[in-house]
């Protein structure tokens, strides 16, 4: 909580003999300067209260864009278990300036200019009555929750006194954010103001309108006869649903987040206690949280790497930001279609192209698809849901493509067929173009063999379906030139996606590290452990599902041309290939018992047609492959599914085929699934510690196989990446 970004700025309603005297003891703060949030605060409250006599006000407004920033995370990262003793203190005396400050008996206006998120939104309800700017970029709430916190600065005690639990669930327990016009609806903000060059002045005269009309304003709560919206934990309706909201809770979190658990908890025994004594829960399960590895954990990597991502830190060079106008698109399959939604979406005019006109509409048809769903909902309107589609131009002709900023195959993965669409399309680029492959698994420095251009020639790797999955992956072949990964990136960041960017490497990072989760669980099939344990473990450790489920939906037969395509090429190569044991039962399930996965009607799952009939796993595993008397237990089925991740993220740093912590601990959570509680791959490794890691590691290698060794280079990069707050 130290050194909250004090960009708040306090206005003070004074009488008019007094102004002059207090304006020139009202603090300005430089922000290179400042002694932290609370010092400020409290400085500033013993003011209030000493000069209380000649204050009829408060009006909390902002200096800056933003109302308020929040609390400064990096003295978060730096706190141990031993520390909430002291942060519970720390807490409560934002909560003792906050709490004098609301029941001074004097009106408390706050006039929201700008974005109040966390501590930020908890700043705003202090005061009795709220303005905001209705400006739809401006965002309120409390999004504590996505970091593993709660908002312990009186967040989770005035939400739910506001909305009653019911209502404020979604925006405590899930962290949902809403607009000023929302915050109105919801009775969280009382009035709005257009957004003009005047509209700070206008909500201050609005506040010391409001200021002079309610000389006794305090908050609902702290009047008689007030109820809590829904009512009381003891309410019979509300109590029924308190029955089931832990269980509920608990299934979605798995156990493996502790956040939405003690906010709940939270909220219900706030309400039955009065005031001051619901701030005091509030804290105290906010300090056992800022001090949890979870929180460390999530704060590390859902703020700091991800804004470093946000920030451009893997975009190289000092190139201008670059939108392309025009983007060719070879291939109109899920993944090019996909390619062109995310594009027309935002604005940029989309060439789809393959092989007949027909299946170039095809894949235009997938965007009207997409937008019917979003009409039908009243979340666009048809006008727009035509100019949308009118950007995409669906064709069987390669000249149509002429003038592109960038061209990308998203072809079948071969890399003849893709060398021959590279070569026809190239050379319809506009003067700068760029030429990119959307390959998930052949590396950009063979492909760029077919370019003229291979300075030009980039890996934009992106994850089906396009429409749903954030991340992208850029691959720089050996050749591409500083600026073509700046342009990709910035391509990728104007589709409101995220790119990491990954040197080249067969299988790059993401497929790589997702193909060692895939293959560890076929070869615990193989070792005779049962399917169910295996996919039940994946759950039980935080991948969205499991194993053989995965592997199926990306299908059996598309890992057999995968490894086919690596045996050819090593072999080209002169060097030796040996498929791992999780390798050959796939090859075994494709090859002998006709199962290539999902699509091609099943796997290491049955897919019933039955309408309302759920896939269950095929029975024959049990017999073909279960070993009843196989040792296991599901501590080293977890453990294998996330260090063989790890480790195997662990070589592509040191490999050079990551670059970054940041890009590996998001490309593995967005990209592959890995464990959002962990923070990401290299997190995961950090969090437990690094002795523990690798003494763990040690301990699956001489069990489990050469999958999980570390050498004394890789453990050597795991120590030099490690961050420091």
């Amino acid at each position: 909580m130290k050194a909250w970004l004090a960009n708040l700025r306090i206005s003070l309603a004074l009488d008019s003999s007094q102004r002059p005297a207090a304006q020139e003891q009202r603090r300005q703060h430089d922000p290179a300067e400042l002694r932290g949030f609370e010092q400020d605060m409290t400085a500033l409250v013993e003011q209030i209260v000493k000069d209380k006599d000649s204050i009829k006000g408060i009006i909390l407004t902002s200096a800056k864009s933003t109302f308020f920033a929040g609390a400064d995370l990096k003295g978060a990262m730096r706190l141990k278990a031993s520390d909430a003793s002291a942060i519970f203190t720390e807490i409560e005396l934002v909560k003792k300036n906050f709490r004098t400050l609301e029941t001074l008996g004097k009106p408390v206006v706050s006039c929201l200019n700008g974005t109040a998120l966390g501590g930020g939104w908890e700043v705003a309800l202090l005061g009795h009555y709220r303005i905001a700017i209705d400006d739809t970029k401006i965002q309120f709430g409390l999004p504590e929750v996505t970091l593993g916190l709660l908002p312990g600065a009186s967040g989770v005690t005035k939400m739910t006194r506001h909305l009653g639990l019911m209502g404020a669930q979604p925006y405590l327990v899930e962290g949902k954010t809403f607009s000023p016009q929302d915050a109105k609806n919801l009775g969280l903000v009382h009035e709005l103001v257009a957004p003009s060059a005047d509209a700070a002045a206008e909500m201050r005269a609005k506040a010391l309108a409001w200021i002079a009309a309610n000389p006794s304003a305090q908050h609902p709560w702290e009047s008689k006869g007030y109820k809590v919206p829904g009512g009381l934990p003891s309410n019979p309706n509300v109590a029924q649903m308190l029955v089931v909201a832990p269980a509920m809770i608990k299934q979605q979190t798995r156990g493996l987040y502790p956040a939405p658990e003690a906010i709940m908890a939270c909220m219900v025994e706030g309400l039955q206690v009065d005031v001051p004594t619901a701030l005091r829960i509030e804290s105290r399960y906010l300090a056992q949280l800022m001090t949890s590895i979870n929180a460390r954990a999530m704060i590390n990597t859902f703020f700091f790497n991800l804004n470093a991502i946000k920030s451009g830190a893997s975009r190289p060079g000092a190139a201008p930001r670059f939108k392309p106008a025009k983007v060719g698109v070879l291939g109109a399959g899920m993944m090019g279609a996909g390619i062109a939604y995310a594009q027309a979406s935002k604005g940029i005019a989309t060439v789809l192209k393959d092989v007949s006109q027909e299946k170039a509409d095809l894949g235009k048809a997938y965007s009207a698809k997409i937008t019917q769903t979003r009409v039908d909902k009243g979340r666009l309107s048809a006008i727009d849901q035509q100019k949308l589609l009118d950007r995409i131009q669906a064709t069987s002709q390669a000249q149509d493509l002429k003038d592109c900023d960038l061209i990308i195959e998203a072809v079948f993965e071969n890399r003849e067929l893709k060398a021959k669409v590279t070569k026809e399309a190239e050379p319809m680029l506009a003067a700068g173009g760029f030429f990119a492959s959307n390959t998930s698994t052949l590396p950009i420095s063979g492909l760029a063999s077919a370019s003229a251009a291979a300075e030009k020639f980039i890996g934009i790797h992106f994850f089906s379906p396009v429409d749903k999955m954030k991340l992208v992956e850029i691959i720089r072949g050996r050749q591409t030139s500083d600026d073509t990964v700046a342009r990709a990136f910035d391509y990728v960041q104007a589709l409101g996606k995220i790119p990491i960017v990954v040197n080249d490497s067969r299988g790059f990072f993401t497929s790589r590290v997702f193909g060692t989760f895939v293959m560890e669980g076929a070869a615990m099939l193989g070792e005779g452990i049962p399917a169910a344990a295996i996919e039940n473990a994946g759950i039980q450790c935080g991948m969205p599902v499991g194993p053989l489920a995965v592997q199926d939906e990306t299908s059996l037969s598309l890992s057999l041309h995968v490894m086919d395509q690596t045996r050819a090429d090593f072999l080209a190569e002169g060097k030796p290939y040996s498929a791992t044991p999780g390798e050959l039962l796939v090859r075994d399930m494709v090859q002998v018992h006709r199962r290539p996965g999902r699509a091609g009607g099943g796997g290491f799952y049955e897919y019933p047609s039955e309408k309302g009939v759920k896939k269950f796993l095929w029975p024959q595993l049990k017999t073909l492959f279960e070993k009843p008397d196989v040792e296991w237990n599901i501590t080293d089925l977890k453990d294998r599914l996330l260090y063989r991740q790890a480790v195997e993220t662990a070589r592509c740093l040191n490999e050079n085929v990551l670059t970054s912590v940041h890009d590996a601990n998001i490309g593995s959570i967005f990209g592959i699934g890995f464990p959002a509680w962990t923070g990401g791959a290299m997190q995961f490794i950090y969090g437990m510690g690094i002795d523990a890691f690798v003494k763990r590691a040690d301990e699956l290698a001489a069990k489990f196989g050469a999958g999980f060794a570390l050498t004394d280079e890789v453990k050597a990069t795991i120590k030099r990446y490690q961050p420091v707050y």
